[in-house]
């Protein structure tokens, strides 16, 4: 199991936004997380919350350069959170081993970027944009047209040149989803564990886990470890999260009686 530790340098990210108030601190709190057992760090300069409005190349850039330069002097992996191929390509030349992109890649310079690269990408699936992706979000067959775009998108990546097992696939939970969609997606992981492709889940926090009405963030956390440890067992190969130490006791568990 991989395991990306969440560093959001973001003012206004739902569950860390302004957590980091210095690039010092950013490091601090990755090599806190490399220590209870993170593989990579997954750094992000603007939030994709629902309803979060986009931000410019240049301030995003100005948020994770200062933060990504300090991981690549300290060794440590990294991958960028980004929509944007000005912000992917500063981070790849600045040691990034993956990019992270929640549009899936849908922008045809960034697909070609991360071809060209030969570089880790992942691919999410995502209905609309973080502004409106949660304004009434509708599908036919959820887990079959979440299945096929992402398949499709990364086959294109392969086709391209791009090596299958730099591809991780992402059904992308929370993002143009109803609770439903999100639950039968879950339920249904086996569809998408049995491509050729990785899949990485990420459900840290997320409001999607909301149970008995839960509205801090971190009150979620049992669930979210809950729901790892379901995708896990249908053969989820990586996790994105908040809690590392958490994640990293459960996956360690479960891998002991699969």
């Amino acid at each position: 199991m991989t395991i990306l530790g969440i560093l959001n340098l973001t003012p206004d990210s739902f569950s860390d936004g302004a957590s980091y108030p210095t690039p010092k601190s950013a490091l601090d709190a990755a090599k806190l997380m490399l220590d209870q057992g993170a593989d990579m760090i997954d750094v992000g300069g603007e939030s994709t919350r629902p309803g979060a409005a986009p931000v410019e190349a240049d301030e995003e850039l100005r948020r994770v350069m200062p933060v990504i330069e300090l991981l690549h002097q300290h060794a440590i992996p990294f991958s960028i959170d980004t929509m944007k191929v000005a912000v992917a390509e500063a981070a790849l030349d600045a040691g990034a081993a993956v990019v992270n992109d929640v549009s899936g890649l849908r922008d045809p310079a960034m697909f070609d970027l991360v071809v060209q690269r030969g570089c880790g990408a992942c691919v999410m699936h995502m209905q609309g944009s973080p502004a409106n992706m949660q304004i009434d979000p509708t599908y036919t067959n959820v887990v079959d047209e979440v299945k096929n775009w992402l398949v499709t998108q990364s086959n294109r990546l392969v086709a391209a040149g791009l090596p299958a097992e730099k591809i991780w696939i992402d059904p992308g939970f929370g993002f143009g989803k109803t609770a439903e969609h999100n639950f039968l997606l879950l339920k249904s992981l086996k569809a998408l564990t049995t491509t050729p492709y990785a899949v990485m889940v990420g459900f840290s926090r997320k409001s999607m886990l909301n149970i008995d009405g839960e509205t801090l963030a971190k009150d979620r956390v049992a669930a979210g470890i809950a729901a790892q440890t379901i995708a896990q067992i249908a053969g989820a190969k990586v996790i994105r999260t908040h809690d590392v130490l958490a994640t990293k006791r459960a996956c360690a568990f479960v891998e002991n009686y699969l």
